[in-house]
Parts: C-alpha cells; structure tokens; sequence
C-alpha cells in the first residue's frame, strides 16, 4: 500500500479543522465537504458509500485532500448562494479580497453514466492576490496506488478502479503523488479548475479544457433555485428551514430515491474515543423521518421517489417478513464492518469504520417508523397500490409475532437486548397506522389481530414502561433511568401531550437530560449499556424532539427559547452534525439527516402554534385535525 503525504503547508498550519468548520457541495449521488481554507477534505466518488478520494478529514497525513487559498494566512468566511448548494468562500488580507466558489452539478436526469464533477472557480475582488493549488487523492481510503499522468490541459490519476482528472487552466507541477500550482489574480480576474471522475474503462474524457463554468454555475444555480421554489414553508426561521430542506435533498441518491443519513465516516461522537461509525447508508428509520420533513414542506416528489425505494425493499424481505434496519443506497444487504488500522481518524479518534455492523441488529422500531412514512404518504402523495401493500401486511404479521422480543434500539446498543420503551412504542405506531390504512382504503386486513396486538402493546408500555416513583416513562422495562426518544410520544399520537404521565415525562427529561438547549439522548452509565465507558455529547435530534414535545404541550415559551439557542449551535452556513461537544463543538458525522429533519417538523409545528396561540401565554392549543 503506497502512503501519500500531505504537503507541510497543510499539516502543519492547519492540522484538522473543527467539524463545523465546513460546508456541503453535492450532485445527488455524492457530497464533498469544503473547508473554509478551501480545501476539500472529503469526498467519495462516484458515490456516497464508495471509497474516498479525499480524506484528510480522517487522516491529515495521508488522507488526500484538493486545496485552493491564498498562500497569505486570509481571514475566511464562507456562505451559500441564496437557495442553492452553491459555497462561497472569501478569503481577506492584506494584499486584497478574493473567493472561491464550490459546486458540483446535480444530476437530476439520471444519465445512465453521470460524471461527477467538482468545480472550483476563483476569482479576486479587490488588490492582487497569490494563490497556493495543491490536489493529493488518495484513493481507496489511502490503501490504492495511483499513476499520476501530466498534461498540457492538466493531470490524470488513475487507480485501479477509477480516474480523477484535474483540468487546470494553469501549469500544474509534480509534486509526489499529486500536483501543485502557483497562481496571481487581480481584480475582475477567474480562472476555474474542473475535477472529473470516471469510471475504469469509460469512454468519457477525465479532462475537458472546453468546459464553460459559466453555463454549468448558471444551470446549477437554476435547479437548486427551482427545486426549493416548491418548498410551501413561509413561516418564522424560513432560511433555517430551507437550508435543513437543501442539505436533505443533498443527502438523497437520486438513481434509487435513498436518502443517507450522513456523507461522512467514523467522525467521532467522542473526541478521541471509539464510537466512530459509519453514516453512509440509508436506514429505514431516519429516511422515513426524512420523508415526513419533506411531505410537511410540500416537496412531495422525494416522498414519492423514496416510496419506490421502499417498495424495492419491500420485494426483498427475509422468509419471516422481516427487514434490515439499513442498506446502501443501492440496495445492498451487506454492509460488513471493516476498521482502517492505517489511519489515524480524526483528531486521532480511533478506529476508523467502514461498513456499519448493526445492519444484522434487531431493532423493532423500524416499522413504526416505516408504516407512519406510507401512512403519510398514502395519504398527501399518492395511494399505494395493492401490490405494496401485500407486503406491508407481512411486516405488521411480523411485528404481531414479534413486538415482545428485546432488541438493540434506535440508538444501537453493542452491549446486550433490552425491552426499550421507545421501540414498543413504534409496534405500537406500525399497528396504529395499518389499521387506519386498511380502514381508509378498505385495503384487505388482519384487523382483529392487529387491533388486539396494537392495544395489548399500549397497555405494556403504560403498565411496564412507566415508573410511578419517578413519574415518567423510562427507557426499558429493568431500569428506572430516563430516555429522551419518549419525547416523540406526543408527537405520533400515542399519549396527549398533555396527559399527566406525559407532563411527568416532560418535567423529568427536563430536570434529568436537558442542559440549558441541550439533551442527552439517555443517562449515561445508567439503563441500557452501549457497550462504550467513555461519555458522548448532546443530540441535536433530541433538543428539536423536545422542542415539539413542548410545543404540543402548550409550552411555547419554553419551547421558542430552546428552539432559537439551538440555532446558535449550527455552523456557519446553518449546517448541523450529529451532536454537540462540551464547549459548543461539532460531534458525529457531518451533516446529519436526523438532526436537519427534526429541525423541520420542529419549525412546522412551533410557528403553526405561534400563529394560532398569538401569544405564549394563552390557553393550550386544541389537537389539529391534520396531524397524524
């Protein structure tokens, strides 16, 4: 394996950048992060799951990274196109101002071969400035030797199983692996760099001098202005919202209507610690969810796309009628996990994944999940047809079968099955909603076994998951420690929000989890052991849970305050991670679908209640007849 080292410039000046110092370009099938030195740190090609070409995110080393800036130290600011994926990012010093612009070309045609393209533009405002291009790949997570071939219109590297080409408007020189250019801009000056991969044994040309930035940047610009222009939100914090709705749609993979739940792997959820995995994949539960964020936004074609994804699934279940928790965005079944002993992971955050082992965990709550997403979507999209539904009806069978058993969880324990309340919660939900399907569609039904089950699954978690000492629900049936996942029982109609037993909830999640905006996802050391000793940061997805939770509780005051410092912990651009460290920092993997969709529905249903309640001090808010 041939190791291939950063420049010192890169290494030394700036070692790893905070997490949140990034932002997202993205074409539909990848996504690149760029920091706001310019330098592109990671990106999987030619799509989410694939091996990097850039990774110096995880290891600053040897990881490959493609870096434009100016070689004085500038003050760098970063910022997107309005309602686009387009970044900006400006760089000021003393010899002048310059910027940078990042975008890739979304692939909204589904080209049977789309090339994936990273284009970088650079131009100088004001003053003459000196630019430093630097291009490492390093392919197959830096385990891939490549051949570096130079040109008059640029540079080829080739892997065994891919191509990057550079196409540089100026001389690019060997340095080592990659390549290296020295450039001066003045005023009204630009010149553009094109990063192009193909695929071993294409017919398609890794460099293309001709390019015209111009018409690409335009197109781009058009695509992301039109797609956002469905968005029907026009409430408080819209800029908040459509950003969250640009970063999901960046998430999906257009050829199957999967949605990631992040880009990045293995960025840790403690720094320097071992939970490090792996987001690339689409899991049932957060897609579902994500689903939910689009249909409540009008963006109905995601719905639809990802139904089909769904559907695709569906044809595959296990003989019991079972599902996975996840798959790639292509369908895959297997996801082994695999541990990258050469890199030195984030900040030294070790072992660096690939792959994610809890593919083969049980985690009952998925259907729930799923069943709520056709639920919704049968009835805002479209109606699902009889074929599908052949199949959902297994999936309910399954969960009558099967709802009693412990399993892992959402949160994926690696320490044991427990009965966790959350994921009863979801039979519950998975139940709920093929009754009312079947019902309005006068769809074939099991109803006296599935109403039966539905009600015998109610009455456990209110006898067996709720602790009267403590008055709250708790997180699995052997222990009396707090979980912030029964945040979302208002919010799928299981208990009235403002059911004592949920206001009990409401006040020990509160007393017990909350940290000024912040929330635990559960209480570490007690409940159900994941495995890990080490502590981990506050979830983002459980602070808008309980801003909802608040919400439909009557709590507005709580809930807007909570709602407006959550925003304060979004990066830059308005781009959140997994988590939230102890002094403010980006944790996890990076952006997060579930933290950006639970931004949404949060937002949808506060300022719906702002405009009805008028003031936060007025009675509570009657149920809404649309909620389901």
């Amino acid at each position: 394996m041939e190791k291939t080292e950063a420049p010192k410039s890169h290494t030394a000046a700036n070692g790893y950048k905070p997490i949140e110092d990034y932002g997202v370009i993205g074409d539909l099938h990848t996504m690149a992060l760029v920091g706001r030195d310019g330098s592109i740190d990671w990106c999987c090609l030619p799509q989410f799951d694939s091996p990097s070409v850039f990774a110096a995110l995880l290891d600053r080393n040897q990881g490959g990274f493609f870096r434009i800036a100016p070689v004085q130290a500038a003050v760098r600011k970063q910022m997107y196109f309005p309602e686009t994926c387009i970044l900006l990012t400006r760089f000021m010093d003393s010899n002048g101002v310059s910027e940078l612009i990042d975008f890739m070309i979304p692939d909204a045609h589904l080209e049977p071969e789309h090339i994936h393209q990273i284009v970088r533009r650079v131009r100088c405002v004001r003053g003459e400035v000196k630019f430093q291009m630097d291009c490492f790949p390093a392919f197959d997570y830096a385990r891939a030797k490549h051949t570096l071939l130079l040109t008059e219109e640029g540079a080829v590297f080739e892997s065994s199983k891919c191509i990057v080409g550079l196409t540089s408007p100026t001389e690019l020189k060997r340095n080592r692996d990659g390549v290296s250019a020295e450039f001066s801009l003045r005023p009204g000056q630009e010149i553009t760099f094109l990063l192009r991969h193909v695929n071993s044994g294409s017919k398609q040309k890794p460099l293309e001098p001709n390019y015209d930035a111009e018409q690409a940047f335009y197109s781009t610009t058009r695509y992301w202005q039109e797609w956002l222009a469905a968005c029907r939100y026009q409430g408080r914090w819209r800029e908040m919202v459509q950003r969250s709705a640009l970063t999901l749609k960046l998430l999906t993979f257009a050829p199957t209507g999967a949605i990631v739940a992040a880009p990045t792997a293995s960025l840790p959820e403690v720094m320097g610690g071992s939970r490090n995995w792996d987001y690339r994949y689409t899991w049932i539960r957060d897609a579902a969810f994500t689903v939910y964020a689009f249909i409540r936004l009008g963006l109905l074609h995601e719905a639809e796309q990802f139904m089909k994804w769904i559907d695709d699934r569906a044809h595959e279940e296990e003989a019991d009628g079972s599902l996975q928790i996840m798959y790639s965005v292509d369908g895959k079944h297997e996801l082994d996990e695999e541990e990258l002993t050469h890199l030195e992971g984030y900040k030294g955050s070790r072992p660096v994944r690939i792959g994610n082992a809890a593919y083969k965990q049980l985690q009952l709550d998925i259907y729930g999940e799923l069943m709520d997403s056709v639920y919704l979507s049968n009835k805002y999209v479209g109606p699902i047809s009889y074929d599908i539904w052949t199949h959902l009806r297994l999936f309910l069978n399954y969960v009558c079968d099967n709802w009693s058993r412990p399993d892992e969880g959402i949160w994926e324990v690696r320490g044991g099955r427990h009965h966790f309340v959350y994921s009863k919660l979801m039979c519950w939900v998975a139940l709920d909603r093929g009754l009312r399907l079947a019902q309005k569609r006068s769809l074939p039904a099991d109803n006296s076994r599935w109403l039966s089950t539905r009600d015998a699954i109610y009455e456990e978690i209110m006898t067996k998951g709720w602790n009267p000492g403590k008055k709250c629900f708790v997180q699995h049936y052997d222990t009396d420690a707090l979980d912030a996942s029964n945040l979302i029982m208002p919010l799928v109609l299981f208990i009235s929000p403002n059911d004592p037993r949920m206001q009990g909830t409401l006040d020990a999640t509160m007393r017990t989890l909350v940290s000024d905006s912040l929330v635990h996802r559960y209480e570490i050391g007690r409940g159900a052991v994941d495995g890990f000793t080490s502590q981990e940061g506050t979830f983002s997805i459980c602070s808008f849970w309980l801003v909802e939770a608040l919400t439909r509780a009557g709590r507005l005051q709580e809930s807007r305050l909570i709602f407006e410092k959550m925003h304060s912990y979004a990066n830059h651009v308005g781009l959140y991670s997994e988590q939230i460290g102890p002094t403010g920092e980006a944790l996890g993997n990076f952006p997060q679908a579930f933290t950006h969709l639970s931004l949404i529905s949060a937002a949808f249903n506060l300022d719906r209640a702002l405009n009805r309640r008028g003031s936060v001090y007025a009675a509570p808010l009657p149920k809404s007849s649309d909620e389901s």
